[in-house]
């Protein structure tokens, strides 16, 4: 029990160190809360300081889930356990306790979760997001895509209600935070991602 409490809060304080805000203080580009899009994800940053911080912040959102659940899994076998530590560095993220509770949207921190969980599902996200966004050039609609299939590829890569219950959940968040990216997909709004010239 000592031993579960200390996992989830580890996963919780873990994921609520905002990389792009982390990261936007290190390079002196403007708070991506403020600035852009108003989220302090990838996406945003991308916008704000360029490919750089933006691989910077998706590998340390990512790193957030996988670092969690990768610990818990050297510490316990229980898929109980392990899917309450995925949704506290998950839920850590979208409400950070050291940044006001303003997080990001959570598809890094999601990705890195589901890594930690299966290779196999984490690669299953990353293929569906690609494809998503190469063929539509809709970064949020390549997220909401891969974020409803996840559920699916970890009830075949490993099934568990434990996990299925946990991935579902994240799901539902992530539609949740996406609300507004859906709004203007409905009605052609949203931004593409820009073409290489």
């Amino acid at each position: 029990m000592i031993v579960d409490i200390f996992l989830i809060t580890f996963a919780y304080l873990l994921g609520s160190l905002s990389t792009a805000i982390i990261v936007s203080k290190l390079g002196h580009i403007p708070d991506p809360r403020t600035q852009g899009s108003g989220n302090p994800g990838a996406t945003n940053m991308l916008r704000l300081g360029g490919k750089k911080v933006a691989a910077l912040t998706l590998l340390g959102d990512m790193l957030k889930g996988l670092v969690a659940i990768s610990l818990a899994s050297m510490l316990t076998a229980d898929h109980t356990t392990l899917a309450l530590v995925g949704m506290a560095a998950f839920l850590g993220h979208l409400y950070p306790v050291f940044f006001g509770f303003r997080g990001g949207k959570g598809v890094a921190t999601a990705l890195g979760v589901l890594m930690g969980v299966s290779w196999m599902v984490g690669l299953g996200a990353i293929v569906t997001w690609l494809f998503m966004a190469k063929v539509f050039r809709y970064s949020s609609l390549a997220a909401l895509t891969a974020a409803v299939l996840s559920p699916l590829y970890l009830w075949l890569a490993r099934p568990s209600p434990a996990l299925l219950a946990m991935s579902l959940l994240m799901s539902a968040l992530l539609l949740w935070r996406h609300r507004s990216n859906i709004q203007r997909l409905l009605s052609g709004q949203e931004d593409q991602i820009a073409r290489k010239k």
